[in-house]
């Protein structure tokens, strides 16, 4: 850890975020965002590089503080219009989709686990426009659950020492949420602005996909954490709340953007430049009958998985006022539902844009594999196989999912 003692180098300029008024707006910013984001989505995934202007310009527009909660000044759009916010920016560019998704849920950990003090605070930093990054996962342990970062009493605050990984949107934040274990063994989070003395930022990400996340590695070392920006997330799984599958219905809506992407450049390439088969007695790869009950077929699979999405989403909202085992029970298996047709479907419909395509649509010039590369990538979030037992286990047995950031 000493060898690396000097952040990555990133411009982070100070915010000036427009606020959101409702639901409407931030979809209207959302499509106007999005068609900003499209423009240099391909070149962005080839150079591994995002300009501070767009990052700005994103955060700027007033989507990252949406779901600040109205009695803090925030629009509080329901979950089912954050996944849709999610999937819009996503079919844009799924790498800068996935860098606020971690922010939205610690959004969610202060509404859920913050004083009113805390919550005033750091709601009024998101509508700002600061961006939060996480420091949760860590990638030595025998799982995800196993966090060897430590967090002690010291002073009148706290000191953090642990190396954290898959931190995405780390280079970009003005803050980092460091998950730590205390003496009690319990998860606290902490709130660290960049720039702290014993907080490192590793550019290190160099996964195939999603390589504009910044989901690299994150050092503390003797990190010093005023008690003031502490947060008991544990406490979000001791009892009934939606923070896992407000989490999982995130990650769920980035795999339908990157769905709907791959199918809008199949769609416009089999028009454009693809050929008919040979047998197909046709003029154009657009009229072959082949192709096009493929193409109709993606597009059903993947109304499919938006509906599923949606209702996990109305799900959640339902189950928001009052969380109890049941309803919170209803919300996971809802998003576990539509989170296994966003993983199938994203993956089939970034394969099949080459089979339609044909053997010019693999040349580098259109660099369409960052589609099954970005789906690739980001379905290992966890797996989905899962979701099947999870369903499966509530019909058969009455087992309701597990209580964790994963369900």
């Amino acid at each position: 850890m000493s060898a690396l003692s000097n952040s990555a180098v990133y411009p982070i300029n100070p915010p000036a975020a427009h606020r959101i008024a409702d639901e409407a707006e931030a979809l209207r910013v959302a499509e106007h965002v999005a068609a900003i984001l499209l423009e240099q989505d391909a070149e962005r995934d080839r150079t591994r590089q995002v300009p501070a202007e767009i990052v700005d310009l994103y955060s700027n527009s007033g989507l990252w503080g949406i779901t600040v909660p109205k009695e803090f000044g925030g629009a509080q759009v329901s979950c089912a219009v954050l996944a849709q916010v999610i999937a819009i920016i996503s079919a844009a560019d799924p790498s800068l989709g996935q860098i606020p998704q971690n922010h939205y849920c610690l959004l969610e950990d202060i509404r859920l686990q913050g004083t009113p003090e805390q919550q005033a605070r750091f709601f009024a930093l998101a509508l700002q426009g600061h961006r939060f990054a996480n420091a949760l996962s860590e990638t030595g342990g025998k799982n995800v659950q196993d966090i060897q970062a430590t967090i002690r009493r010291y002073g009148d605050g706290h000191l953090i020492n642990g190396r954290k990984g898959y931190c995405t949107g780390s280079l970009y934040a003005h803050w980092l949420a460091v998950l730590a274990l205390d003496e009690e063994q319990k998860g606290q989070l902490a709130f660290v602005e960049r720039g702290t003395n014993g907080l490192v930022i590793v550019d290190d990400w160099d996964s195939i996909g999603q390589r504009t996340t910044s989901s690299g590695t994150v050092l503390a070392k003797d990190l010093h954490v005023p008690a003031f920006n502490l947060f008991p997330t544990h406490r979000s799984y001791e009892n009934p709340t939606l923070a896992g599958p407000f989490a999982q219905l995130t990650t769920a809506a980035i795999d339908a953007g990157i769905a709907r992407a791959a199918l809008r450049d199949t769609i416009a390439f089999v028009q454009q430049f693809a050929r008919p088969w040979i047998d197909a007695g046709v003029e154009k790869a657009s009229e072959d009958p082949l192709t096009i009950i493929q193409v109709g077929r993606l597009e059903i699979r993947l109304e499919a998985a938006e509906a599923l999405l949606e209702r996990a989403g109305r799900a959640l909202d339902a189950a928001r006022p009052a969380p109890d085992e049941d309803n919170v029970a209803r919300a996971s298996l809802a998003v576990a539902k539509a989170k296994v047709l966003t993983t199938e479907i994203a993956i089939e419909a970034t394969n099949k844009l080459f089979e339609l395509g044909g053997t010019r649509s693999t040349l580098k010039q259109h660099n369409f594999d960052r589609h099954w590369r970005n789906a690739r990538v980001h379905t290992l979030h966890d797996p989905v196989r899962w979701k099947y037992h999870v369903v499966g286990n509530w019909l058969l047995n009455g087992v309701k999912p597990p209580r964790h950031d994963w369900s």
